[in-house]
């Protein structure tokens, strides 16, 4: 009984990965790939802030940056005053705070910078005064 149990999961699993066509890898193709390239790994592969936020902030922040309610509450990121100072969202960036994870492990100093430059810059934020990596090393420490 118990095999049976284990290869009726192991078809299920397969079932769905085939419908949803991921490899092993994580990487998604046929229909489902439209060029974008997932993250492998502990270190996210985007490089710019538009790619960071649609892979790391959107599911959360929605694409619109208005957040949401739910199982959770995600901030709106929409002309958000607390974005006015490039060392605040570069902190809750990289140390996290309250249900949203630290990425500092995950990006680099570049990375970091690209995603706080493009939140600070759309969804109404007018905020033109670019943070570099630098700024982001110096949070760091």
């Amino acid at each position: 009984m118990r095999w049976r149990a284990i290869s009726l999961g192991t078809a299920i699993a397969a079932t769905i990965s085939a419908a949803l066509q991921f490899p092993a890898s994580g990487q998604a193709n046929g229909p489902l790939s439209s060029g974008h390239v997932l993250s492998e790994g502990q270190k996210f592969v985007e490089q710019s802030g538009e790619a960071l936020f649609a892979n790391a902030c959107q599911g959360c922040h929605m694409a619109d940056g208005r957040g949401a309610t739910g199982a959770g509450a995600y901030p709106s990121l929409a002309r958000n005053g607390n974005l006015e100072s490039g060392g605040y969202p570069i902190a809750v960036v990289l140390k996290g705070q309250r249900a949203m994870p630290a990425f500092g492990a995950m990006l680099s100093d570049e990375q970091v910078a690209a995603v706080v430059n493009y939140v600070r810059t759309h969804f109404g934020n007018q905020y033109r005064d670019a943070v570099i990596a630098e700024d982001v090393r110096d949070a760091r420490r």
